[in-house]
């Protein structure tokens, strides 16, 4: 389960031969997450508000790179580190 970005105390994460739709994992103290990357629509479970805008934020930023990485993921190839949110 690589961490590919950390900020504000959040984790997120994308794992090898993981299902479509492309997605990514959030770790944010008891809550967990999985959100898609191309409507940034929550797929499984919660997140405080908060967390979840500046998720949305840090996600609609890097688009691309997740994009990337989960392409990567599909070939099981080293994931890029994503550079926090500013």
């Amino acid at each position: 389960m690589p961490t590919i970005s950390t900020f504000l105390g959040i984790a997120i994460r994308m794992y090898y031969n993981e299902h479509a739709p492309p997605h990514f994992h959030i770790y944010y103290n008891e809550y967990l997450a999985e959100i898609r990357i191309d409507t940034f629509e929550i797929i499984a479970g919660n997140l405080p508000k908060r967390v979840l805008s500046l998720v949305i934020e840090w996600a609609i930023e890097h688009r691309t790179e997740l994009f990337d990485n989960w392409h990567k993921s599909e070939q099981h190839l080293p994931l890029n580190s994503i550079a926090p949110l500013e």
